[in-house]
């Protein structure tokens, strides 16, 4: 390779760094942090979150208390499910409010009403984006599974 050929890559290297540098929330130097706070699912060969500079990925939470599904249907279910992902939100030094995306996964549509009525309990205005979709089955026989996406924003 010619003096050009090596300057103009090794511009374009620089000029990548820096691009990434004034991304928020990705660096070179940006790593990965797992986020599994006491109450939440242990053992399982994922976290239950990630956190990236300052953007967390939530896994998918079911209506879990102490490992065994919460009694009393999908509204119950919903309720503990949202608790697990704010426990993980919040552990992560962010809030409900820096909730960007959610996804929900139901055994049944058909319980899409009532899974709405406790889940808009837990976001306010306005809301963040969000997928449902009906699923074959879930682990443990659970009626939803919900996952989420936070960023933190400089206030």
């Amino acid at each position: 390779m010619n003096k050009i050929g090596t300057k103009s890559m090794i511009f374009g290297i620089v000029l990548v760094v820096a691009a990434l540098v004034m991304i928020p929330g990705c660096s070179p130097s940006t790593s990965k942090v797992a986020v599994n706070p006491p109450g939440t699912a242990e053992g399982l060969p994922f976290s239950n979150g990630i956190l990236v500079g300052n953007t967390l990925y939530v896994a998918g939470q079911e209506g879990l208390d102490n490992g065994k599904l919460r009694p009393g249907g999908i509204a119950a279910e919903t309720q503990a499910a949202l608790e697990n992902v704010k426990k993980i939100v919040e552990a992560a030094g962010l809030t409900m409010d820096d909730v960007v995306s959610v996804n929900v996964y139901l055994a049944d549509i058909g319980e899409f009403a009532q899974m709405n009525q406790v889940y808009k309990t837990f976001f306010p205005e306005p809301r963040p984006a969000r997928a449902t979709v009906q699923v074959a089955a879930l682990v443990n026989n659970a009626r939803v599974e919900i996952g989420a996406i936070a960023v933190k924003t400089k206030k």
